[in-house]
C-alpha cells in the first residue's frame, strides 16, 4: 500500500481529516517522549494550516503603551450596562436554540479574584452561523441573535452571561473540516495593551480529537482547562441550562490562550 504525502500547503484544504488526525497524532506522540510541559497553544502547529503563515517569526520589541493607546479601539462613551451580559434579549423576539447561563470566576495565579475585569464573548448562532461576512456556510441566520456581550466582573470576580448554546460549523483548514462548538472570550487589563484572548469549550464534545486548533495545545490537561462543566446549581428552573467555566491568569495552571484573534 502506498502512502499518500502529506501536504503542510497553508492555502490548501485539500488534506483529509485522516491525514490530520495521522499529524496530530505524530505531534502528540512526539510530545508524550519529549517529557516537557507544554500549557500554551503552539505557535506553528502544522495540522493548523494558516498557522504556518501566521505565526511571529521575529523576537517581541517593547512598545510605549501611551502610544498604542491612541489607536487602540474604544466602546463608547458610556458604562458597561449589566443588560449587556444577555445576548437574548438584544432584538425584537427570541433567539433559537438552547439558552443557557455561563458563569465563572477570573482569579490570577494565587487565586486572588480580578476584580472590574471587561470581559467580552463572542460567538456563532444555535445553527453555527456568525453574523460576519466571511462566514458564509449554509446555515441559517438568527434575527434575533447577534452573538456578543460583555460584562465586568464583581467583587470577588464572577462573571456571567445568558446566551444561547453555539453549534459547531465547519472551516477551511481541511476537507470536511469541523470546529467543536465554543465561545471566544477576551479579558481586558487596566487598558487595551493588556487583552488576552481565549475560547471556551464543551464537555464531551466528539470533535475535539478531530481538531487541530483544540490539538494545538500538546498538554491533554491544559486543553481540559478549556472545557466548562454542566453545573446544575446554574441552571435556572425551566429557563436555561447552566455551565461554569473559571479562569486563571497566571500561574502553572493558568488558561490557554490564542496567539491569533480570527474568527475561527
Amino acid at each position: 500500500m502506498t502512502t499518500q504525502p502529506i501536504s503542510t500547503d497553508p492555502d490548501s484544504a485539500s488534506a483529509s481529516q485522516e491525514q490530520i488526525d495521522a499529524e496530530i497524532a505524530a505531534i502528540a506522540e512526539d510530545y508524550r517522549a519529549s517529557g516537557v510541559e507544554e500549557t500554551q497553544p503552539r505557535l506553528d502547529y502544522a495540522p493548523y494550516r494558516s498557522s504556518l503563515l501566521r505565526h511571529p517569526t521575529k523576537s517581541l520589541h517593547h512598545a510605549d503603551p501611551e502610544t498604542i493607546e491612541l489607536w487602540s479601539p474604544c466602546f463608547g462613551h458610556r458604562d458597561v450596562h449589566p443588560l449587556e451580559a444577555d445576548l437574548t434579549i438584544q432584538h425584537g423576539g427570541e433567539p433559537l436554540g438552547e439558552r443557557m447561563r455561563l458563569v465563572g470566576r477570573i482569579v490570577d495565579g494565587d487565586g486572588r479574584p480580578v476584580r472590574n475585569q471587561l470581559v467580552e464573548i463572542w460567538q456563532a448562532n444555535a445553527g453555527g452561523r456568525y453574523i460576519h461576512k466571511r462566514d458564509q456556510h449554509p446555515a441559517p441566520i438568527d434575527p434575533n441573535f447577534t452573538g456578543v456581550g460583555r460584562c465586568l466582573t464583581d467583587d470577588d470576580g464572577y462573571y456571567a452571561f445568558t446566551t444561547i448554546k453555539p453549534g459547531p460549523y465547519p472551516w477551511k483548514n481541511h476537507r470536511n473540516a469541523w470546529r467543536p462548538a465554543h465561545i471566544h472570550f477576551s479579558l481586558f487589563g487596566t487598558d487595551f495593551t493588556q487583552r488576552m484572548i481565549t475560547q471556551m469549550y464543551f464537555p464531551g464534545d466528539p470533535l475535539f480529537a478531530l481538531d487541530p486548533i483544540y490539538q494545538s495545545i500538546t498538554d491533554p490537561k491544559a486543553r481540559e482547562r478549556l472545557v466548562a462543566r454542566y453545573d446544575h446549581s446554574v441552571t435556572t428552573h425551566e429557563w436555561a441550562t447552566g455551565y461554569r467555566w473559571d479562569i486563571v491568569l497566571t500561574g502553572s495552571h493558568r488558561t490557554p490562550l490564542e496567539t491569533t484573534t480570527d474568527e475561527d
